[in-house]
This record gives C-alpha cells, sequence and structure tokens, in this order.
C-alpha cells in the first residue's frame, strides 16, 4: 500500500474508487465501507485510495481538545492495509488548506489531481472552508466530472450507529467490552517508554510508563493487558493503571504498565499495549501497604484475564 502526504499521486492511482473520512478507529461502520469499496473495485477494476487529514480538522479548530484519538496515524495506516486499501493520503490539515473552498476541494483536488471515480462519503460529510460542502454539492458536479457519490446506511448495534464518537463514550465510561466489541478487536494505545518517578519499583511493582499522547482518555482505573513491542509478534501480558495515581498525588494523565514475568529495559521502546478488561476505577488509598495490597488483588485477576 502507497502512502502519500499530498495530492500529487502516481498514474496508477489516479481513477480510483476515494473514500474520505477520518476512519478514527477503523471500527465496525468504517470496515462495513470498505467491504462494499471492494465489492465495487472488483466490479469496475480499480483502485481504492482514502483521503484522510492530521490533525483531525476538529482538532485543529478546537486547540483544547486533547484526549481524543482512537488510534495515531501509524495504527489507522496497518489498518487500512488490512483492509485491502491501495493508497492513502494523509493531508497535513493546517491553515492554509483549512481555507480552501468546497468547489475547488471538488474541481482541483477529486477531479483534477485525484480523477475520482467513486467517492464514498458519509451522509453527514462536510467539507470545504467553514464546513460549506456538503453531499449535494458533491453530487451537483457528479455528471460534469463522471465520479458517482456513493453514501452507504450506517452499521447499526443495538439500535445505535456505530461511530468513533459512541466507542469513545463507551470507553470514557468504562464500557472497555462494547467498545471492543464495536472495534472488532482489543483497543490498543501505542507510545514510548518513559523515565518515570519510578514507584512502581519502590513498592515492588516495577512499571513501563507510557505517555497517551493525543489518545481519547479511557475511564481511569486498572486494565488487563497484553504488550507488543516494536518489531517483535510475541505478547506479554501484563497490568496497567491509566490515570493521575491518587495516592501520590500525580497530576498528569499516565500510562503505567507491568508486565509479567519480565525483566530487561524497555526505555526509549515503542509498546502497543492491548486493552482487554477494565478491573476497576481508579482510587486513592491512605498508604503504600494498602495499595500494594490492592495491586496483589488486581494482578490475579489480570492473569485469569
Amino acid at each position: 500500500m502507497k502512502h502519500y502526504t499530498n495530492f500529487n499521486i502516481k498514474k496508477i492511482h489516479r481513477g480510483s474508487i476515494i473514500l474520505i473520512g477520518n476512519f478514527d478507529g477503523l471500527h465496525l461502520g468504517h470496515q462495513k465501507l470498505f467491504q462494499l469499496a471492494n465489492l465495487y473495485k472488483k466490479k469496475h477494476n480499480l483502485k481504492i485510495g482514502v483521503v484522510n487529514f492530521d490533525p483531525m480538522p476538529k482538532m485543529f479548530f478546537n486547540k483544547k481538545l486533547k484526549n481524543f484519538r482512537l488510534s495515531n496515524i501509524n495504527q489507522k495506516i496497518k489498518l487500512l492495509n488490512n483492509l485491502k486499501v491501495d493508497f492513502v493520503i494523509t493531508k497535513k490539515f493546517d491553515n492554509k488548506f483549512s481555507k480552501t473552498k468546497a468547489e475547488d476541494f471538488i474541481i482541483k483536488i477529486l477531479n483534477k489531481k485525484l480523477n475520482s471515480r467513486f467517492i464514498f462519503v458519509s451522509n453527514n460529510f462536510r467539507f470545504g472552508n467553514k464546513r460549506e460542502g456538503d453531499v449535494n454539492l458533491l453530487k451537483k458536479y457528479q455528471k460534469l466530472f463522471n465520479y458517482i457519490v456513493v453514501k452507504p446506511e450506517p452499521l447499526i448495534k443495538s439500535k445505535k450507529i456505530v461511530s468513533s464518537s459512541l466507542i469513545r463514550n463507551l470507553l470514557e465510561n468504562g464500557f472497555l467490552y462494547k467498545a471492543n466489541k464495536l472495534l472488532n478487536r482489543n483497543w490498543t494505545i501505542q507510545g514510548i517508554v518513559k523515565k518515570g518517578r519510578q514507584i512502581g519499583k519502590k513498592i515492588g511493582f516495577p512499571t513501563c510508563n507510557i505517555e497517551i499522547q493525543d489518545y481519547v482518555l479511557a475511564k481511569p482505573g486498572v486494565y488487563a493487558v497484553k504488550v507488543l513491542r516494536k518489531n517483535r509478534t510475541k505478547y506479554l501480558k501484563g497490568i496497567a493503571n491509566l490515570g493521575y495515581r491518587p495516592t501520590f498525588n500525580q497530576k498528569k494523565i499516565l500510562l503505567e504498565v507491568h508486565l509479567f514475568n519480565f525483566s530487561g529495559n524497555l526505555y526509549n521502546k515503542l509498546l502497543s499495549v492491548e486493552f482487554l478488561k477494565f478491573i476497576r476505577k481508579e482510587k486513592k488509598f491512605k498508604n503504600v501497604n494498602q495499595l500494594r495490597a490492592q495491586i496483589k488483588r488486581d494482578l490475579n485477576i489480570a492473569k485469569k484475564t
């Protein structure tokens, strides 16, 4: 799969099926969309391309929106490759691009640059300066530029539309099992191990400290996890605390992971932490001994997961 950072794509990728969106998390709803796109690919002998933006427009316009993503760019690229996408365009969303007129996006990019044949978008898709463009505007140019707009029906589970917003809400409220079901995999945070205050080591449970960057803030608490190191295929099981460590008056959100039966230096290593089960919410303990006793109970639960 080819990854572009602009709209100057190779000739082989022009005249393709184009899907536009954030595709944050690549959940079941997105997966259904790509299944449909692959049917079009076979029927019309075309390639599939994805147009997405970084940062996501919502985060660009709201600078206070820090913890929002379900997946980072690297995760998204890997997932798109698994969905049989031929190429991805990740356009930097900056002040200049945000002022692109909706009609210019259609004429200069979707038509001239990409020569799109089919354009897949959601029903509430908006684009262009001040969100002036919508599906109706896309359809207005269909005949002129010889493309067809495809608006698939949303996927509904338990009477709710499967969406990235729904999954964020589930994670924030501690419903990890339901979130993982809608993702069709375990929700995962990727991050670099940083040197911390080594509190875990001092109380007998050394941890890998990972800053969660722009990831959505799942419900603070203790989770059973499994961890994959970069360029490795074997998972390591463990337990994680996502939160503020109230017993130690930590003010910054942090992901701490304790690995079972592991010894070694993981500083500055990239880890993928898969969340398997929500064990309990974060709690402030009166002293370290109470915390240590609770960790032992948590470990027993995590090891059975």
